[in-house]
């Protein structure tokens, strides 16, 4: 007690004279074990000197602590001088009477205050007189009317002048010095002589021995104590009703808590209380009607506005809802460590309540209390939906980097003409191109230029040839060509399903880690929001990297509402941060945005209420059972997913199935097949017509025409002679109408001469035999 007194005194002088903005003050405590607890008040004193600056508002008080043998008093000295060092500004002496007068000669010499319990020339007693105490007590025993009683003392000097006491006193006085083992006997020697009332004079470790079972019947009931400790007692829990105090139940050591009166925890019934509720803007939580026919709470709408109503009704109050001034949430500012927000309003009771999006964070809850959360959500990235590579007619060529073709046709342009060389070189490549025909023997390589390509050509595109190779060094060349084709087509036919059935977009960012290694994209959230609070607190490297990007671009990174955070989105290069509740709403309302990646964390959102609120209890069981009846469920569809606000959007789930392909990703095979059957064409009309010009010139040409009989023999032989000037369309005319028509005959039909430049009579026919 004299320490915490000695503490106040120290701060009625400041407020005399002023401190200095650092006091230190000293302290010396015997190292005997009983000093513990004074050592311990000690320093609760300096703690809540220091907490409570209503007290000195402008000082600090600091303290330094040394231990000395009670019976060492240069030691003690030597402790002092120790602590005079390091600046103390005042003392605290030891109980000790021995030791308190060496501490005081040294203070008295250097002029530093002394507190403790004796008194000096410039020491300061906190504890009172040792006559004022003798005077109390000698009136509390003439009013009790006490004619003998007795006193236990441990020591000869203690607080009480004992001797003085009992020679004041006219009646009979027992007097006993006792110890820790002692106590028994002595209250069994008052007990034998009816000594009922006693005086007490003890160290505080001898008030446990003295008190091992004693018992009577107080105010609060029975009041027993067991080893210094009371026991068998009874706490009352009482409620705080509008008109009166009401006791519902009762805590006691073995029984614990029993709640008498439920009903006055859980009444649901109209208890006539109007709260004020703060909330915040936000889509689609809370909105307000701007009309001038809404007045009061009817200028709020949303989700939590609906839930709101519900509880209401459910736990029976009325409300005053209103928006906070500063419109932000609440977080705490790491400079000042003031709060702002809805959090500042409740913690300075200027509201009852706070609804919305409020997320349920460590900070807030030391501060302010929540209720259960009536909804589960956690911080996601939303990012503009990446734009679909544009389909191309040639798409089909995708599968295969531009290189690779162009290293393909290399190699068949090389393949080719090593063929056609080896092919030469080969004996065994060359044969008879006439084997009937003894008279006219020539020989020839199946491996000319033109067949080598189309050996080539054809292998790739695994059709079978009319031309096989004989010699060991093409089959060699052929056999590598093949393993080639087949690797390049089976890689070409695996990939070609991936390219032309799913559609591919160009997303630059899959998930947080991808947002924090890359600079072309900026992203923030929104400003002094709990999404804010995460990343600033968070010891996640990654997150950690996030935040200090954000923090370097403060305070663009940062916005002060949802609406222009997603207008930023919007507008491209920007991701923002936000919580998945919100997120969710946004892209089923706008299919150019997305959700990326999942959930960095997991939280929830609740009702806050100031510290100690009886509230809060009451409105966290009415969030349960609303759970439990699905109606917070349906208040979320109706305001989520109400199908006449969400946007109709391509199902991506989908995209491993596969697709219907449209002519977008393969017209380019129809363009490749058309344009060879018109390259055909026009290369099968200038054959015609190179062989036709070449072949049947307008010259003399003398044609044998032999008549073969059934036996082989030659019957007849002339000389015809066509004529130079016949009229060059129509013959081509004539020959196509054969070609088309004719080929299947053996005979070519007699070409008629109409052109008047002919020589021939019309009607002649030349005939020519097919041999």
């Amino acid at each position: 007690m004299f320490i915490a007194n000695g503490l106040l005194l120290l701060q009625f002088i400041s407020y005399a004279s002023g401190v200095p903005p650092l006091v230190r003050v000293g302290a010396i405590f015997s190292n005997h074990p009983g000093m513990y607890n004074s050592e311990m008040a000690f320093r609760y004193a300096i703690h809540r000197l220091n907490m409570d600056k209503s007290l000195l508002p402008e000082t600090t008080v600091d303290y330094y602590i040394e231990y000395v043998n009670r019976f060492d008093s240069f030691e003690t000295v030597q402790k002092v001088c120790k602590l005079i060092r390091v600046g103390v500004q005042a003392i605290f002496s030891p109980t000790d009477s021995v030791l308190a007068t060496h501490i005081n000669s040294v203070c008295d010499a250097l002029d530093i205050p002394n507190i403790g319990r004796s008194a000096h020339d410039f020491s300061i007693n906190v504890y009172p007189s040792q006559k004022y105490v003798n005077y109390a007590f000698n009136d509390v025993i003439q009013y009790l009317n006490w004619t003998r009683f007795g006193i236990l003392h441990e020591k000869e000097n203690g607080i009480l002048n004992l001797h003085q006491l009992s020679r004041s006193f006219h009646g009979e006085v027992h007097m006993r010095q006792v110890s820790r083992g002692s106590y028994l006997s002595a209250l069994n020697e008052f007990k034998g002589k009816e000594i009922h009332n006693i005086i007490i004079d003890t160290n505080s470790n001898g008030i446990s021995i003295l008190l091992k079972n004693v018992e009577w019947k107080g105010l609060t009931g029975p009041i027993q104590f067991k080893d210094g400790q009371r026991v068998q007692f009874k706490l009352d829990l009482i409620k705080l009703k509008q008109h009166s105090i009401v006791k519902v139940g009762e805590w006691t050591p073995h029984g614990h808590l029993n709640i008498t009166e439920p009903s006055m925890f859980f009444d649901a019934g109209s208890m006539n209380v109007t709260l004020v509720v703060i909330t915040i803007l936000e889509t689609p939580y809370v909105m307000m009607h701007y009309g001038k026919n809404f007045t009061g709470n009817e200028r709020f709408y949303g989700f939590c506005v609906d839930i709101l109503e519900t509880i209401s009704r459910e736990v029976g109050f009325d409300y005053i809802l209103d928006l906070v001034p500063d419109r932000k949430y609440g977080a705490k500012d790491p400079e000042t460590g003031q709060w702002n927000g809805m959090v500042a309003q409740l913690m300075k009771y200027k509201a009852d309540l706070a609804v919305g999006s409020m997320t349920i964070t460590y900070a807030r809850e030391s501060v302010i209390d929540f209720t259960k959360p009536f909804m589960n959500l956690g911080i996601s990235i939303l990012f503009k939906v990446p734009a679909s590579e544009p389909t191309r007619l040639f798409s089909f060529m995708n599968p295969l980097a531009i290189e690779i073709w162009l290293y393909v046709l290399i190699a068949y342009f090389l393949v080719s003409i090593c063929i056609y060389v080896v092919g030469k070189l080969s004996p065994l490549e060359w044969k008879c191109i006439h084997p009937c025909d003894l008279d006219n023997i020539s020989i020839g390589n199946q491996f000319s230029l033109t067949d080598s390509f189309w050996f080539t050509i054809e292998t790739l595109m695994q059709q079978s040839t009319d031309i096989y190779p004989r010699a060991m060094s093409t089959r060699i060349i052929s056999s590598i060509w093949g393993f080639f084709s087949l690797i390049i087509v089976a890689s070409y036919t695996a990939n070609l399903a991936a390219f032309l059935t799913t559609e591919r977009m160009i997303n630059p960012i899959e998930n947080a880690d991808d947002l924090a290694s890359q600079t072309e994209i900026s992203y923030g959230t929104l400003d002094s929001g709990s999404t804010m609070t995460f990343f600033r607190d968070s010891m996640i490297e990654t997150y950690k990297k996030i935040w200090r990007s954000m923090d370097n671009k403060k305070p663009s990174a940062f916005t002060t509402t949802y609406e222009d955070g997603i207008k930023r989105v919007n507008q491209g290069k920007y991701a923002f941060l936000m919580e998945s509740t919100m997120l969710d709403y946004i892209v089923q309302r706008d299919c150019n945005l997305t959700q990326i990646g999942g959930l960095l964390d997991t939280k929830g959102y609740g009702i806050a209420t100031p510290k100690g609120s009886p509230w809060r209890d009451k409105i966290s069981l009415a969030i349960l059972e609303l759970q439990e009846r699905g109606d917070i469920q349906m208040l979320y569809d109706k305001w989520w997913k109400n199908t006449d606000e969400t946007c109709t959007r391509k199902n991506t789930s989908k995209q491993s199935k596969a697709n219907a392909l449209g002519l977008e990703s393969i017209g380019g095979v129809f363009v490749v097949l058309i344009t060879g059957i018109i390259a055909a064409a026009i290369v099968a009309f200038f054959e015609f017509w190179f062989k036709f010009r070449y072949h049947h010139k307008a010259t003399p040409t003398q044609s044998v025409v032999n008549n073969i009989s059934t036996k082989g023999e030659i019957l007849e032989s002339e000389n015809t002679y066509l004529q130079p000037d016949r009229c060059f369309w129509i013959e081509i005319y004539e020959e196509l109408r054969y070609a088309s028509c004719c080929m299947n005959k053996q005979k070519r039909p007699a070409l008629s001469r109409t052109c008047s430049e002919c020589t021939i009579p019309k009607g002649q026919r030349i005939d020519n035999t097919i041999s």
